[in-house]
């Protein structure tokens, strides 16, 4: 049985995606990856990367609209899901790690 690929997206990927891949990556059935939207990312998302996941997981819906501006095209058959979650969290809070899990746990069961 092949895993589900899940990129997690936010803006600069040193806070909540980083967290997200961390938090996700030992789940059963799930590959996890993430990037960031912002030109000073620490890893910038790549064409590769959204080919890659098949479902894609943003932080906010403005992080929705960044990607779909850069790559319509490559989005066409992908899901794209905002959890409306603020840039207000250090990496690996608990109150993050919380809110990773209540809204993106049951996209992933």
């Amino acid at each position: 049985m092949s895993k589900l690929r899940v990129l997690f997206l936010c803006s600069r990927n040193r806070l909540r995606s980083p967290t997200a891949e961390q938090v996700f990556r030992g789940w059963p059935g799930i590959e996890v990856d993430s990037a960031g939207l912002a030109a000073d990312a620490e890893t910038p998302v790549s064409a590769e990367q959204i080919d890659w996941a098949e479902l894609i997981v943003v932080m906010e819906n403005a992080h929705r609209r960044r990607l779909q501006s850069r790559h319509a095209r490559q989005l066409k058959d992908k899901r794209v899901v905002v959890l409306g979650i603020p840039d207000d969290y250090a990496f690996m809070q608990p109150e993050l790690v919380e809110l990773l899990l209540r809204k993106t746990g049951p996209l992933l069961k």
